[in-house]
């Protein structure tokens, strides 16, 4: 069985054991690919609520919650928390990545399934968790590299914490979605092409076959290996029809 039907018919499962039981059933964290799976089959689930979230409205990775009150008689919130991973002597800490902080979490002999998106502000790390492993984290984690840390959770992300976007103004000859994820990353029309051909390629979460689809206001554009933009507006034609377009680019 290939992997992609693998998700499905998990997913698939879990959807029916929300409604026969009539109790809410999650998923571990999904990554884009697994998401788009369940963006593909979604409605053929609609005999069941579901939502996705990772943390923020943003998040990339993130958790299917099925079921609804309405089905299992009460409400029930998505099992996250919130870790912050501080230096103990912030300017004796090294530089640290969003690869240290995977890394090192990782190697408590954690899944990836079990975790969320990662941020970071300065050398601190703020990372979204299952609620089942966030105490062992919490009670196990005592460096990054080589800089001694301390794990605590947080209520939510401080406020100048998380995905920033920068704003671009492209040209290009249409809002095709071909023509705008060749010019938002500067790659050749072949290498463009090889992204759609390989799967690599996203519009609101559904893998994109089609290179041709026209982009709609508030279109989020992800693109594996290179990261994710919104697409904003057409705001005008040049003399030589050429569409100037407004993107934001996450940073």
């Amino acid at each position: 069985m290939d992997k992609t039907k693998d998700i499905e018919n998990r997913i698939r499962e879990q959807a029916n054991r929300a409604y026969n039981e009539g109790r809410y059933v999650f998923t571990d964290f999904m990554g884009i690919a697994e998401l788009a799976v369940y963006y593909r089959i979604k409605n053929e689930l609609s005999f069941v609520d579901s939502k996705v979230f990772g943390g923020t409205e943003t998040s990339e990775r993130g958790i299917i919650r099925f079921g609804s009150e309405e089905l299992c008689g009460y409400d029930e919130e998505f099992p996250i928390v919130l870790l912050s991973i501080e230096p103990v002597q912030k300017k004796f800490a090294d530089k640290l990545t969003h690869r240290d902080f995977l890394g090192s979490v990782i190697g408590l002999g954690l899944e990836r399934d079990k975790l969320g998106d990662i941020f970071i502000q300065e050398s601190t790390g703020y990372i979204f968790v299952m609620d089942s492993i966030a105490e062992y984290i919490e009670n196990t984690l005592t460096y990054v590299k080589h800089t001694k840390i301390r794990v605590k959770r947080c209520e939510s992300l401080p406020e100048n914490v998380g995905p920033k976007l920068a704003e671009k103004n492209i040209l290009v000859s249409s809002n095709r979605i071909d023509a705008i994820v060749s010019k938002v990353y500067g790659l050749s029309r072949e290498e463009s092409l090889t992204l759609f051909r390989d799967g690599n390629i996203y519009l609101n979460g559904v893998e994109m076959t089609s290179n041709a689809k026209s982009l709609s206001p508030d279109d989020i554009v992800s693109v594996r290996g290179y990261g994710r933009f919104i697409f904003k507006e057409l705001s005008g034609l040049t003399r030589k029809n050429k569409q100037n377009i407004i993107v934001e680019v996450y940073i």
